[in-house]
């Protein structure tokens, strides 16, 4: 009689027999911890592990674009008071995420259906959060700002702790470059899904159309989650890691990727927060956000699975060092764009969107790699992907707390014609993005001994 395969095809260690959609055991993942086979992720496997991803992204676009619009244009909040109360939830966001790590490594440790119940309950504190911040009962500014920081915190406690619980279950299922990267590229394609969805039903359908969307989503997501690969076995940690939030620092691997990751991610960010002042002043072309910004995630979802192909061939480093050298070389040309230039915008929006598949499929999986040669495979997963979500985090605030002051001083104010204020904008939108994007790229090739992983 034939063993039973695991989720990568693997026959499971040891002779010994698996539970349906269990990954092989922790032994086999510290005497091997880059183990991998030839037959790919199954296609539904793949979708039940990677649809949380969808509602989480489907949520995370209106939080950080309608969001403030919401409160300061439809219910008449102050912007100073609304600026203090969403820099405040947000630092509280990331702050939080290294503790949620620790929560999630130990809840890993347990069976499957505790874990699973865990997730019901963060995603149903999510669900109620969102709902109660574009739907709040009370009125005038000073309630309507206590209303929506207690239920921005209610709803990102639920968000992060199932972002930082979905990356670590995707780390524990283990493999090498090419198993990680199919792994990562199912949570980050159905990730773009989620934000092509959240970036045209609001507009279409309204807000209350949304909110529902995004509960239903989110349980769905989570009855996929429990189909999904799992690997239950957990290896033991000592006393003292357990007790250790700064562990994954101690990695001198860790702590390069991690500057790779953070120079790369505000490289991204500052676009990312430009966009749209760049789309309105500098090119005056309002009517085409959302074909630009459709074609540019458009493009990433569509190439995630040509980027997963690379890695098979060329390794996870080379393929994020291609991604990279792609997105300079596609961007650059922007900060020569002025009004009327659509067309050309939108060829530099498809051919960055592209490179962005690179920025979504690899760093995750190299992290994968990283945990796996510190020994920390079955144990420690949750701890790393905690100071990887605060990154992510960090990435935005550095960008807009760079970036708009920098344009602020050099002469830009939105809705301004001043040439010399318009020029500003292209230099910080483009120019400085590609300078860091290089330098990122840099620090890659610098650190590649110690980052990649086959």
């Amino acid at each position: 009689m034939s063993l039973p395969r695991s989720a990568f095809g693997a026959p499971p260690p040891g002779g010994r027999r698996q539970r349906p959609g269990e990954a092989g055991s922790a032994a086999t993942a510290r005497s091997d911890p880059t183990h991998a086979t030839s037959v790919p992720l199954a296609t539904m496997a793949g979708l039940r592990y990677g649809a949380l991803g969808l509602p989480l992204a489907f949520a995370a676009l209106p939080l950080y674009v309608l969001l403030p619009n919401h409160y300061a244009a439809q219910l008449g909040v102050p912007l100073a008071g609304l600026g203090a109360v969403l820099l405040g939830t947000r630092a509280l966001d990331a702050l939080v995420d290294p503790w949620l790590g620790r929560v999630v490594d130990a809840g890993l440790a347990r069976p499957r259906r505790q874990v699973l119940a865990a997730a019901a309950a963060a995603a149903l504190l999510m669900a109620a959060g969102f709902a109660a911040l574009f739907f709040p009962p009370v009125a005038g500014a000073d309630a309507l700002l206590a209303w929506c920081a207690a239920a921005l915190i209610v709803t990102c406690l639920g968000y992060s702790a199932l972002g930082v619980l979905h990356q670590a279950w995707g780390a524990r299922l283990g493999g090498g470059a090419a198993a990680q990267a199919r792994i990562t590229g199912w949570r980050e394609g159905l990730a773009l899904a989620g934000v092509l969805a959240a970036s045209v039903l609001p507009g279409a359908a309204g807000i209350p159309a949304m909110v529902t969307a995004c509960a239903g989503l989110l349980a769905l997501a989570v009855w996929a989650l429990g189909g999904a690969p799992y690997r239950a076995a957990a290896v033991s940690a000592p006393a003292t890691d357990s007790a250790d939030a700064l562990l994954p620092w101690r990695g001198a691997a860790f702590r390069r990727l991690m500057a790779v990751f953070l120079l790369n991610g505000v490289a991204s960010a500052i676009p990312a927060t430009l966009v749209i002042f760049f789309i309105r002043d500098r090119l005056q072309a309002p009517a085409w956000e959302p074909v630009f910004l459709g074609s540019y995630f458009a493009a990433a979802a569509l190439s995630m699975p040509l980027w997963v192909r690379a890695v098979a061939r060329i390794g996870l480093l080379r393929c994020w060092l291609v991604g990279m050298a792609l997105a300079v070389a596609a961007f650059v040309s922007a900060a020569g764009l002025g009004a009327g230039d659509t067309g050309a915008f939108l060829a530099i929006c498809i051919g960055s969107g592209i490179a962005l598949g690179a920025d979504l499929a690899v760093p995750g999986a190299l992290l994968t790699g990283v945990i796996q040669r510190a020994g920390h495979a079955q144990a420690h997963e949750g701890r790393y992907a905690g100071w990887w979500a605060c990154a992510n985090k960090l990435n935005l605030a550095l960008a807009a707390g760079l970036a708009l002051p920098a344009l602020q001083a050099l002469g830009y104010t939105p809705g301004g014609t001043s040439p010399a204020g318009l020029a500003a904008l292209a230099l910080v939108y483009a120019a400085v993005p590609c300078v860091l994007k290089a330098g990122a790229a840099g620090l890659l090739w610098t650190f590649r001994h110690q980052l990649d992983i086959r």
